[in-house]
């Protein structure tokens, strides 16, 4: 489903990706480990096609990142649902209209909207918080929401780029074990942490990043930390 074949990224002053290979198969789970800086967020933006390599490919699905169009974006994104550490709620909006903007951008019906809202909603445990605004909301809520957001368009990717980030313990552990439950409907996430005693609970794939570089892609085994 997604593969990274070769590939360079370099900002100005530094780089990033050096030859860098990996590969996410459909429904998979993985988490991508690697401390502060490393390039984590610049895979998932390379992944998002928001950032084009310099070098070698990516593809995702049926698309590659050297031949995609800007036409083809849209779709593209479509198919896969970001979360962020910072959540980028919309502030002046309610939770159901930060989620149903996602669907009207994209001209879905009125019925279907609300019908999809409240689903999302429901599968967070949040739909009793529809009608309160972000500022409201707790660190963890926020977050359910986010991850609402995320699979409003029923993506076959999850980009999760260190949504633990803001939260506690506890709370972060709830947040893993949302993305579980969404993973187990044949949703593929990456979660992107930089938290190794978050990764250490779960006997998932680890991708861990390092001088630009995948050194590792295996089950949980201690000599991966």
């Amino acid at each position: 489903m997604l593969t990274f074949n070769n590939v360079d990224f370099s900002y100005p002053k530094y780089s990033v990706c050096n030859d860098l290979n990996l590969s996410v198969e459909k429904g998979e789970f993985v988490f991508m480990i690697g401390k502060s800086g490393c390039g984590k967020s610049t895979i998932l933006q390379l992944i998002y096609f928001n950032l084009l390599p310099l070098s070698g490919e990516v593809e995702f699905d049926k698309y590659n990142s050297k031949t995609i169009r800007p036409k083809d974006l849209p779709f593209i994104r479509r198919k896969m649902g970001i979360i962020f550490q910072d959540f980028k709620l919309l502030n002046d909006r309610n939770i159901y209209d930060n989620l149903s903007f996602v669907l009207e951008s994209v001209g879905t019906p009125k019925k279907e909207v609300m019908k999809k809202v409240t689903s999302v909603l429901t599968d967070v445990g949040l739909l009793h918080r529809r009608f309160s605004f972000p500022k409201e909301l707790s660190g963890g809520e926020k977050q359910r929401i986010a991850i609402a957001r995320s699979i409003i368009n029923d993506p076959i990717l999850i980009l999760a780029d260190e949504p633990t980030g803001n939260l506690d313990p506890d709370t972060s552990h709830e947040i893993v074990e949302l993305l579980f439950k969404i993973n187990e409907r044949g949703t593929a996430v990456i979660f992107t942490t930089h938290n190794y005693e978050i990764v250490k609970k779960y006997q998932q794939k680890i991708i861990k990043i390092e001088n630009g570089k995948a050194i590792k892609a295996v089950l949980k085994q201690k000599n991966v930390f």
